[in-house]
């Protein structure tokens, strides 16, 4: 029979930390800290297999089920003394999820589960607090309501804020036991005038209703967007955990909180979180009250003159640092705790590797790694490569002025500037149009996932630095201004209420999630300056890895941008770009309009010092390192203008007729460009063009290697080779223009000519272009495109539907398609070597940049992968992280 639950409490458990795919990493951490002997409420976790099957058979449960729950529960009441659905000494429950990976505020909760009409009675007695008992029994109608029978949580908040108002109250606090029993009486009427349902008295109904709602929060919008942006397979499912109950609002000698080992922003080895007297867990997360710092030293650079936990409840909070302490040297890593105090009985409720900024996340390792703690080697693996780009993030300049409008807490680092929206759908649409948003709510809920991704910042006027906004956008790499409290949000009149006045929807505004404030307008942006923890963390990826990492690059800028990034060469220089500005784009047309082979190499020549002068800068930026330069790849009809207006405007400025520059258009028109005369094709065509690429290429390598000092070795690149026999004649061409250079400068150059492999048939025969070529780089944005059939342009229209249906786990554009485009890269590799076995190969595509698909890389042996500059750093992280392997 199989064993679909696993029990813990008491310093026992049936599982352990290395049970997370069973368990989730809830549940799985809920029997490590048991087996490790600290205060955790018995309970017993469903596994993630119940999921899996709930939903391959109809959503139906496997038959053991509910006599193995009977049993735990059983198990759980002989450790509390207590007796799940008895009116006198009722066992009541908190009902969570618990997936393998950690998705915060995704999936739904249930707390105070057993309480009915009766059992609340002897809540009130068992506890001699009544208010505490009706309290505790409205959460739990408010949540089962809105979790498990849909009735939507604001119509609940509305009734609450209704009767608080009616008995002149501010907080939940301090409303009474009979006020209480008010709210109560109108929750179960809106649930049966909404819903034709009563609220169910029946602790058994209740708790199957939590179970099965848990599980298909799993298949929830959120949820599904969430594993979508994180890549959380599906199939992994959750789990479910069932616990007893711990009670954080049972008076002023209770509490709950939520607490990080180091500062989850910045990486400082200082304890980090908030809690709340007389509270419950969801109210510290959700942002109702505003919490207390856990630490002294929090409260006084908080500037908050409410006591913290320290100060208050000494003997718990001394207990507590030790948990925490303990905690961290048994996991290696940061961690994230909930926490709940009983009447002065301190309570584990979770404990998990903490989610962190980038920043944060390499200075705790370069901490932990000098430490001892972990090894160089963890500290790499530890990284997530992708987080990187949260560093590239601007700042504000420091000189500028400040118009502050208002501010908050500083949830999650940098600045982004962006027009006001208040939803989560506007977010979305002002992205889709190529604008930045600024997301101002009240305080975000888990159905804003999808706005959240889409704006560049979020504001919020409720919330700590533990709410749902800050964690989720530290994740995200989103700056994000929390619980600015001295502002306020009108969703009714789409109004932002600031010190300042009145800001509405659209009106820009500036915020800086690194110091909490809220500015007036757009403001100046500096880049950040990557060094210190970053540095070092780099230091030891570059010492790991064995690949090497270039950049795709043709201006100056990028180069040095790249360079500063750690580029170790240009992997991808696309000349066509060259070509666009000034004197070159009428000079190109001049050469593309020219009648005969002697016009075309006229208007060639006044291309060339250009051309020269280009690849010199790139030489001497790159000082040596290799460079490939790609040949002219683009159909010629793409320098020629369009419209009937740019036609008349480029005829005259070129001194033909209109007509003429017309009929040469339409003639050069092809009806699919991507697969029509480009790249080799036009070089064969048109040897003349790449004579005089080459041409500039060697005069610009003999005249940098004299200039900086450093010899040049330029890579030439010939584009869409899909026959040797392309190869071998744009070949021939290039190297009888590098003697004739070499030849009237007196003087030799090492120089390799190779090919782009972007064609499946240039990787079915790769074993032949290996005679001809010396280098393959593997065009994969080309190669996925003729793989697939697929147009790159055009594929966002369905292939999102794929994803959504399970076609396709990832879009092949973004990260590399190893069961097909993958395949032809192995065989192109393993057919090439086969013929040269020293012949260079890398990745020049924008998979180059993926951490997924660099992993590949090094599985079959490439030299060298080739990314955008801005994502070098990414790419020798994960090189790095490729070449260790998992731990």
């Amino acid at each position: 029979m199989s064993q679909w639950v696993y029990t813990f409490g008491d310093g026992k458990a049936e599982g352990s930390a290395r049970d997370r795919d069973l368990l989730g990493g809830k549940g799985a951490n809920l029997a490590e800290m048991c087996n490790l002997g600290l205060p955790v409420p018995p309970g017993m976790t469903i596994t993630t297999e119940v999921c899996n099957w709930h939903y391959a058979n109809g959503r139906t449960y496997p038959a053991e089920l509910e006599n193995q729950i009977a049993t735990a529960l059983r198990h759980i009441g002989d450790l509390t003394g207590r007796n799940f659905g008895d009116d006198e000494r009722p066992l009541l429950l908190s009902v969570r999820s618990g997936a393998r990976a950690s998705m915060p505020g995704m999936m739904d909760t249930v707390l105070n589960l057993g309480l009915n009409d009766k059992s609340v009675l002897a809540l009130a007695q068992d506890a001699g607090d009544r208010r505490f008992a009706y309290d505790s029994y409205r959460r739990f109608i408010q949540m089962y309501g809105d979790v498990v029978m849909g009735l939507d949580n604001e119509v609940f908040e509305e009734i609450l804020e209704d009767e608080k108002a009616a008995y002149g109250h501010e907080l939940d606090t301090q409303m009474s036991a009979e006020e209480w029993t008010t709210v109560i009486d109108r929750y179960k009427q809106i649930l049966e005038e909404e819903l034709g349902q009563q609220f169910p008295q029946d602790p058994n109904e209740q708790l199957w209703g939590a179970i099965s709602a848990v599980f298909s929060s799993w298949m929830n919008a959120r949820a599904i967007t969430y594993r979508r942006l994180h890549d959380i397979p599906a199939e992994w499912g959750t789990a479910v955990n069932i616990q007893a109950m711990v009670f954080g609002n049972l008076g002023d000698s209770s509490a709950t909180g939520v607490a990080f080992t180091r500062n989850p922003s910045t990486g400082e080895n200082a304890l980090y979180g908030e809690f709340l007297v007389n509270a419950q867990g969801e109210d510290v997360v959700a942002g109702i009250r505003t919490p207390q710092n856990i630490t002294e030293d929090a409260r006084i650079e908080a500037g908050s003159d409410r006591p913290s936990l320290e100060k208050l409840m000494p003997d718990a909070f001394g207990e507590f640092l030790g948990i925490c302490e303990r905690l961290e040297t048994h996991y290696h890593d940061m961690q994230d705790l909930e926490f709940t105090i009983e009447r002065g009985k301190l309570w584990m409720l979770q404990t998990r590797s903490g989610k962190r900024t980038a920043k944060a996340a390499l200075k705790i390792a370069v901490d932990m790694a000098e430490a001892g703690l972990i090894s160089r080697e963890d500290a790499v693996r530890r990284i997530d490569p992708a987080s990187l780009d949260q560093l590239l993030h601007p700042t504000i300049d420091p000189h500028v002025a400040r118009d502050v409008i208002g501010s908050g807490l500083p949830a999650s680092p940098g600045a982004a500037t962006g027009q006001i929206v208040f939803t989560s759908e506007d977010a979305v649409e002002l992205s889709e149009a190529g604008q930045n948003a600024i997301l101002v709510r009240v305080e975000t809920s888990p159905e804003d996932i999808h706005g959240m991704h889409a704006a560049e910042g979020i504001l919020t006027t409720r919330g700590g630095m533990t709410s749902h906004a800050a964690v989720v956008a530290r994740g995200m790499g989103t700056p994000c201004v929390s619980g600015a409290g001295g502002m306020r949000v009108d969703m009714h009149s789409q109004t932002l209420l600031s010190m300042a006045g009145p800001l509405t929807k659209g009106d820009v505004i500036t915020v800086d999630g690194s110091t909490g404030q809220v500015l007036r307008g757009a403001v100046a942006m500096l880049q950040p300056e990557l060094s210190g923890d970053f540095g070092r963390i780099m230091e030891w990826a570059d010492a790991a890895r064995r690949m090497r990492v270039r950049t795709n690059a043709e201006t100056p800028a990028d180069a040095r941008a790249a360079r500063s990034f750690g580029a170790e060469g240009i992997g991808l220089c696309r000349t066509e770009h060259m070509f666009f500005e000034g004197d070159r784009i009428i000079a190109m047309r001049e050469m593309i309009l020219a009648d005969n082979e002697e016009g075309r190499r006229a208007a060639l020549t006044r291309l060339l010092p250009m051309q020269r002068s280009d690849f010199v800068e790139l030489f001497e930026i790159m000082q040596g390192t290799p460079v490939t330069i790609r040949l002219l790849d683009p159909p010629l009809h793409e320098f020629l203008p369009k419209t009937t207006e740019e036609i008349a405007e480029v005829a005259q400025s070129l001194g033909v007729s209109a007509n003429q520059l017309r009929e040469r258009t339409e003639a050069l028109h092809e009806f699919n460009p991507m697969l029509g005369h480009r790249g080799c094709r036009l070089a064969v065509s048109y040897p003349e063009i790449a004579e005089m690429q080459a041409r500039a290429i060697f005069e610009a390598a003999i005249e940098a290697a004299q200039t900086t000092g450093a010899p040049v070795v330029p890579e030439v690149m010939i584009p869409l080779v899909g026959m040797m026999e392309e190869l071998r004649f744009v070949k021939a061409r290039i190297d009888s223009i590098a003697k004739e250079v070499m030849e009237e400068a007196g003087q030799q150059i090492e120089y390799l000519v190779g090919t782009m492999i972007e064609l499946p048939r240039a990787a079915i025969r790769a074993h032949r272009i290996a005679e001809e070529a010396e280098f393959f780089s593997f065009g994969t944005n080309d190669l996925t495109q003729t793989t697939f059939g697929i147009s790159r342009d055009d594929a966002s229209a369905f292939l999102t539907t794929y994803q959504q249906k399970g076609i396709i786990e990832r879009d092949p554009f973004v990260s590399l398609d190893i069961e097909g485009v993958g395949e032809l890269v192995r065989l192109a590799t393993d057919k090439g070597r086969s013929t040269r076995s020293e012949i260079k190969l890398g990745i020049c595509g924008e998979h180059g940049g993926d951490p997924l698909s660099i992993h590949f890389c090094e599985e079959v042996g490439l030299d060298y992968v080739s990314c955008s500059p801005f994502r070098v750093p990414i790419a020798r992280l994960a090189a790095a992280q490729a070449a260790l392997g998992p731990k």
